[in-house]
């Protein structure tokens, strides 16, 4: 007769997730701190659209494209175009002239530079990020703004001229010009620092490989760093031409202001930011003060829309990869 050991009961297996104090106060922490951002972002938004209704209502999306800016009361008209059209100029060409120099420098401090050179490289030029926007303004109005205009300005006219771009400079100094190289010196740390990160995140034994077949330096860096890294390199991009639309405080103290949709980088304009940092103060009008913050409005979709799609450059080029590394496993 078989007998049963009932001394040691069958053990059911634990399935259960015990609760830790300090995973519950870390999600709840976490939830909190996203939920509040995301409010903050909203509330913001609605904030400025709703500042900016008596405008809207107004001047619907005409205001937009409308080169206009006349404050007087009784004959009040408003339009964004011609600093939308600033705003594109500066950004487009400070992005064209900050980006090989950012990736150059990117490039220089992760596989070129002596060991002993990188950090003390790296430290200035993320440095030059910390530099408040305001000294770089003075420094674009004492220095930066007469050297463009006695030599640079000037021999691009004479070599230049025919093309529209290069007109006339400016009697008063400052410029489109003079703010397109202020710009382009403030995102230029930004671009750099996201690239250095982006180019030491290549995998050692890819460039390796690519030596070890007997391609120069530089065939490597064109044939594995920037395919590599082309994805992250964009984004970075993006967020640069984010950072050079908001701009205020420097542009203002260089570009000169005014209400002019040409294509003389030497002559005299005004971008969104730099309208609503010149003028809020001293709005004429609820009207007036109301297409000012229509302009923040408009700044704020660009600015919203620029980090959108960075971050999806950035999950769309992390899902590749792993796509491409569990392939190769």
């Amino acid at each position: 007769m078989a007998s049963v050991d009932v001394t040691h009961p069958a053990r059911r297996p634990f399935t259960g997730r015990r609760v830790h104090l300090g995973d519950v106060l870390l999600q709840t922490v976490a939830a909190l701190a996203s939920a509040g951002a995301t409010a903050l972002v909203l509330l913001i938004a609605w904030k400025v659209f709703d500042g900016a209704r008596p405008s809207i209502s107004r001047f619907g999306l005409s205001f937009v494209w409308h080169a206009v800016w006349n404050p007087v009361v009784g004959r009040e008209a408003y339009g964004a175009g011609s600093f939308l059209f600033g705003t594109a100029i500066t950004s487009f060409f400070a992005l064209l002239f900050a980006t090989p120099l950012a990736i150059g420098i990117a490039l220089f401090l992760t596989e070129l530079a002596p060991r002993a050179v990188r950090g003390p490289v790296t430290a200035l030029v993320e440095t030059l990020a910390a530099v408040p926007s305001v000294v770089i303004g003075l420094w674009g109005i004492l220095v930066l703004g007469p050297a463009l205009r006695s030599y640079i300005e000037k021999w691009l006219h004479a070599a230049f001229g025919f093309i529209p771009l290069f007109g006339s400079p400016s009697a008063a100094g400052a410029s489109l010009f003079t703010a397109i190289v202020v710009l382009a010196i403030m995102i230029l740390p930004i671009v750099s620092s996201i690239s250095r990160e982006l180019f030491l995140g290549v995998p050692r034994e890819l460039k390796e490989g690519a030596l070890a077949l007997g391609t120069t330096r530089w065939e490597m860096i064109r044939g594995v760093v920037f395919p590599y890294a082309r994805g992250g390199i964009a984004a970075a991009l993006i967020l640069g031409l984010g950072r050079a639309m908001g701009e205020a405080i420097a542009v203002t103290q260089v570009v000169g202001g005014g209400v002019f949709v040409h294509w003389n980088l030497f002559s005299q304009g005004d971008t969104l930011a730099s309208k609503i940092a010149s003028e809020y103060q001293g709005a004429t009008s609820n009207l007036d003060q109301a297409s000012l913050v229509y302009l923040g409005a408009i700044l704020l979709v660009l600015s919203l829309v620029a980090n959108v799609t960075a971050q999806w450059i950035v999950r769309r080029v992390a899902r590749r990869h792993g796509v491409a590394r569990g392939g190769h496993a």
